[in-house]
C-alpha cells in the first residue's frame, strides 16, 4: 500500500488510508476553485467538511456545507465540490466501493480542459 498525494489545478489531495473496498483522502480546494463535475462507476463518496465552506453540486442540486457537515454522493451521481470563498476548503473524503482507483472518473465538465481520465 503506497499512500500518496497529488497537486491538481484546483488544489491537492492526500491519501490518509486505504484498504479493501475503501480509500480516505484529505482534499484541499483553493479559494475560488472547483473540481470537475464528474461521476464514478465503482464508488460512492462521503464528504466531511473540516474547514471552510463547500458548495456541493450533486445531480444538479446545490447545497452548502460548513465545518462538521457531511454530504453523501451515491454511486453514479454527478457531483462537484466548489470553493466560492476567500479561504481554503479542507474536506475528508471517504470513498467506498469495489474499486477506488484514480482512473474511475468520468468528467462531465472541467474548468481545466481535462478529459474523462484522472489526469
Amino acid at each position: 500500500m503506497s499512500l500518496h498525494s497529488e497537486d491538481r489545478p484546483w488544489g491537492s489531495w492526500h491519501v490518509l488510508d486505504e484498504g479493501q473496498g475503501y480509500k480516505v483522502k484529505r482534499i484541499e480546494v483553493n479559494p475560488h476553485s472547483r473540481l470537475s463535475y464528474q461521476t464514478h462507476e465503482h464508488r460512492s463518496e462521503h464528504w466531511v467538511v473540516v474547514t471552510g465552506k463547500a458548495t456541493c453540486i450533486i445531480d444538479g442540486e446545490t447545497t452548502v456545507a460548513g465545518p462538521g457537515d457531511c454530504v453523501e454522493v451515491a454511486l453514479g451521481q454527478a457531483h462537484r465540490i466548489v470553493n466560492a470563498e476567500d479561504e481554503p476548503l479542507v474536506i475528508v473524503e471517504i470513498q467506498r466501493g469495489e474499486y477506488t482507483g484514480e482512473d474511475d472518473i468520468c468528467r462531465l465538465e472541467d474548468d481545466y480542459g481535462r478529459g474523462d481520465s484522472a489526469q
